[in-house]
């Protein structure tokens, strides 16, 4: 089953290709992830799931509780091996953690006695880039999420959507081509939500960064993904690829367009098929 929207002009992988034709392209080919459920039995999370991301595109999983998604992501960022299948980033297969991917979660996970500054600057530590490039990255960092007023406060300072963006500094420092969202804002009201997805917008035109993000949010999936993926109930598959037909950039005046109401009753008539 296959829905599509109208083809949007200046996608963010249109945008990109161009100039970085192979970083950060995403490919699974008939991924199936199980795990162990007691005695002999598995739990299958993951069944058949063929996917292609392409560079510089933002792609948003969505589906019911228990479809997998989050498995999803961690087989392209390395966490997880498939049982079947194959799982390749940049015509190679994912063997492992790299660090061209970066993961954020749900929870920010920011080292509880380091700065803010200090726990974006930790994945360049452990890269082991000096101090005054360091210094100088972080500093960027900081300005592109609009911490540069906090580089000195703990994470205890920080409201909740202060440290998921310094969560998504950190994640950006090593400057990943492929950037994993596992439903970062999902605990934050509304106004902040809609807040950090406009910088998240702002923060992909401006990197060649392959986005997949998982969401619950239909409205937020439209409004930051080139496509939308809809899942089945366990196991996952791909029941719908569908096509957001906005161009890019993108204000939230934007989800008051016809189209966005359009794509939203396909998404939700391809979820209420796969809840079924």
């Amino acid at each position: 089953m296959n829905g599509r929207g109208t083809r949007a002009p200046g996608t963010s992988a249109e945008r990109i290709a161009a100039s970085n034709p192979a970083m950060g392209r995403i490919e699974l080919r008939d991924v199936a992830v199980s795990f162990p459920a007691g005695g002999r039995e598995r739990h299958v999370a993951l069944d058949g799931v063929d996917l292609v991301v392409e560079p510089g595109e933002v792609v948003a999983l969505i589906g019911p509780n228990g479809s997998g998604k989050s498995t999803l992501l961690r087989v392209v960022a390395g966490l997880l091996t498939p049982d079947r299948g194959r799982a390749v980033l940049d015509g190679h297969p994912i063997e492992g953690p790299d660090e061209r991917v970066g993961l954020v979660f749900q929870e920010p996970r920011l080292l509880p006695w380091r700065t803010t500054e200090a726990n974006v600057a930790y994945p360049l530590e452990l890269a082991g880039v000096g101090k005054a490039e360091r210094r100088t990255r972080v500093a960027t960092l900081l300005a592109t999420v609009g911490l540069d007023g906090a580089a000195s406060q703990l994470p205890s300072q920080l409201s909740g959507g202060m440290r998921q963006r310094a969560a998504l500094a950190r994640t950006l420092a090593l400057e990943p081509e492929v950037l994993l969202l596992d439903e970062p804002f999902s605990a934050l009201d509304e106004l902040t939500r809609e807040r950090l997805n406009l910088e998240l917008l702002a923060i992909t035109a401006r990197t060649p960064t392959t986005v997949l993000l998982v969401t619950h949010s239909v409205q937020e999936a439209i409004f930051l993904a080139d496509r939308v993926i809809v899942l089945s109930a366990r196991p996952g598959r791909v029941v719908a690829d569908v096509r957001v037909g906005l161009a890019r950039p993108r204000s939230i005046g934007d989800l008051d367009a016809a189209v966005v109401t359009t794509t939203a009753r396909l998404i939700r008539a391809h979820l209420g098929e796969a809840a079924a």
